[in-house]
């Protein structure tokens, strides 16, 4: 009898620790701001992809608002599959960024990511060269599929919990790599749909089945990222996220707003005729959702675009 109740003293124990995990990254007030309003940088990449991430930073104030001294961040890319930019990230970028980060003052860095449920996240990252790439940069490469999930709660009305990779949880920095593209469930894949890559691949398939947008923005609650650099040398203007009618906008944004970000790739996308993109970006559900929540800014007039 005694041990039974030490059994279930310990297993409430284990779940009172769970309860306390607040979600990944570090909430912070986002530091890329000026004169009241916060900041986009939307430039033309030029050859030189880690000169032209540079500059992208540097016009909002730079990586030291971001990471200081001695942090330990945590990179997401988009390896959802091994589909080739923009369905998934370019290794190249997403290596540039690492360097920079390093260079920034990072102590250390760490790739994580998830791919869908039928694959192999070690193998996808293997295939594209990411693997190779991110190791040569200094990164750790942290596939989250091959580590232990932690439930945690959202705080949201549409997802309630949601299993995280124990791994990502934590106060370390976080930094996005993503990709600009269309999606067929969720009309778009940019910012605030990369939070979905931390989701156990098992409950991404119900995750989908209803209420996509809403949910997108629920998850946002509790993945916080310090700063996101956006891949917008090549989009999707119609299907995605595996394959799409492609476009070379050649561009590179960056911001510590999720919500500014994504309406200015909105912006860009169906600014192509063709585009599935039709509607004020205001209008679109997770734009909507997100902006309710305060997880980034309500309207046009609260940010500013510099390049």
């Amino acid at each position: 009898m005694e041990k039974a109740k030490i059994g279930v003293l310990h297993l409430f124990c284990q779940v009172a620790a769970v309860s306390t995990f607040s979600g990944i990254g570090e909430v912070a007030t986002n530091p890329f701001q000026k004169d009241g309003l916060t900041l986009v940088s939307k430039i033309t990449a030029s050859h030189n992809i880690k000169e032209t991430i540079l500059k992208s930073v540097e016009l909002l104030g730079g990586f030291e608002k971001a990471v200081q001294k001695g942090d330990e961040v945590l990179v997401k890319p988009n390896f959802n599959t091994g589909d080739q930019p923009p369905a998934s990230s370019d290794p190249n970028f997403v290596k540039a960024i690492i360097e920079l980060l390093y260079e920034h003052g990072a102590s250390k860095v760490i790739l994580g990511e998830s791919s869908m449920f039928s694959l192999c996240t070690r193998k996808v990252l293997e295939d594209t060269g990411m693997l190779k790439k991110a190791e040569s940069a200094g990164a750790e490469v942290v596939p989250f599929d091959e580590g232990n999930w932690i439930k945690i709660s959202t705080g949201g009305r549409y997802l309630k919990k949601v299993s995280l990779p124990e791994k990502a949880i934590g106060k370390r920095k976080l930094v996005y790599a993503c990709c600009m593209k269309t999606h067929k469930w969720a009309k778009f894949t940019l910012s605030l749909k990369l939070a979905v890559g931390f989701v156990k691949p098992s409950e991404r398939m119900l995750l989908h089945a209803r209420n996509l947008q809403e949910k997108i923005a629920d998850l946002n609650l509790i993945v916080h990222p310090n700063l996101i650099i956006m891949d917008g040398r090549k989009c999707f203007i119609n299907g995605g996220p595996a394959c799409g009618e492609l476009r070379q906008p050649n561009l590179v944004l960056a911001s510590g707003d999720r919500v500014a970000i994504d309406v200015e790739a909105i912006e860009t996308m169906k600014s192509y005729e063709g585009s599935s993109l039709h509607d004020d970006p205001w209008a679109y559900t997770q734009i909507q959702r997100a902006s309710e929540l305060g997880i980034g800014v309500k309207s046009k007039k609260e940010y500013a675009v510099i390049s």
